[in-house]
């Protein structure tokens, strides 16, 4: 059975009738489709914020989904549109990265083309509005049953984002912030993975960034005292440092690329 399920992600908040317009194609086109937002509000031209809101959701997806995701600074440009499908699943979008993270996490094999068929597209193709006239017709089009190579030819290049991994360093594991998030969390490069390879030895675990100690990774928001700083492990499986009941970006003074240490500290708790 052809997908009906169309996911949107896109940087045009919901002040202007830009994302019911977009939704108004793809009905016109797979009246079927069951169109669900994952965000509307990612910062404007913020790709990468973009890119880890669609990894975030994706993989909680059945097989067949369209995903559908417009953060577009270069529209209008020579920037190539692309359908990409991944782990039994089908991302629209610019290619500048926007898809990237969520196509690698899918795995499996990858299967590319740029949207240049003018069977799928409307006519004529605004300088502005992509996401109404290319990407939001290509997603109702796949979620119909379009085959993919019907949409143009095999892309074997598309842009991919590239997260600042963390590292282990003399003891430490060295990471920085990549992203935060509407409660003012800061969401790291550190993952449940760096932290579980300091299983065993001795010692506190202790985070720091940009050299505040925020103490270790706590079980809840609700462990660190109201208006405190605390780290925890998010549901994205990042470590992410938080102030309970505030913004760890406010008090803290952080944003994107701050420094992050986890360490283990004899005699501290």
């Amino acid at each position: 059975m052809p997908a009906s399920i169309i996911t949107l992600t896109t940087d045009f908040g919901t002040r202007d009738p830009w994302v019911g317009i977009m939704k108004g194609v793809i009905l016109g086109i797979c009246p079927g489709a069951e169109l669900v937002d994952l965000s509307h509000d990612i910062a404007p031209q913020d790709v990468l914020e973009g890119a880890l809101c669609l990894e975030a959701a994706a993989r909680f997806f059945p097989a067949g989904t369209v995903h559908l995701a417009v953060v577009d600074p270069g529209v209008g440009s020579s920037r190539r549109g692309l359908a990409i499908q991944a782990g039994g699943q089908s991302f629209i979008g610019p290619d500048n990265g926007l898809l990237s993270l969520a196509v690698d996490q899918a795995g499996g094999p990858v299967e590319a083309v740029e949207l240049t068929s003018p069977a799928y597209r409307r006519a004529p193709l605004s300088r502005t509005f992509h996401g109404r006239d290319l990407f939001a017709p290509a997603a109702a089009h796949l979620a119909a049953g379009v085959p993919l190579g019907r949409f143009g030819s095999s892309v074997n290049d598309p842009v991919t984002l590239f997260l600042p991994a963390a590292r282990r360093v003399e003891g430490c594991v060295l990471g920085e912030v990549i992203g935060v998030d509407r409660f003012g969390n800061l969401v790291t490069s550190v993952t449940e993975a760096d932290l579980a390879g300091f299983e065993g030895e001795p010692g506190a675990l202790v985070v720091e960034i940009a050299g505040v100690a925020v103490g270790a990774p706590m079980a809840a928001y609700a462990d660190a005292p109201p208006g405190f700083p605390g780290a925890i492990v998010g549901s994205t499986g990042r470590l992410e440092v938080f102030v309970r009941e505030g913004s760890a970006r406010s008090l803290l003074g952080c944003g994107r690329g701050a420094p992050v240490l986890v360490k283990r500290v004899r005699g501290e708790a």
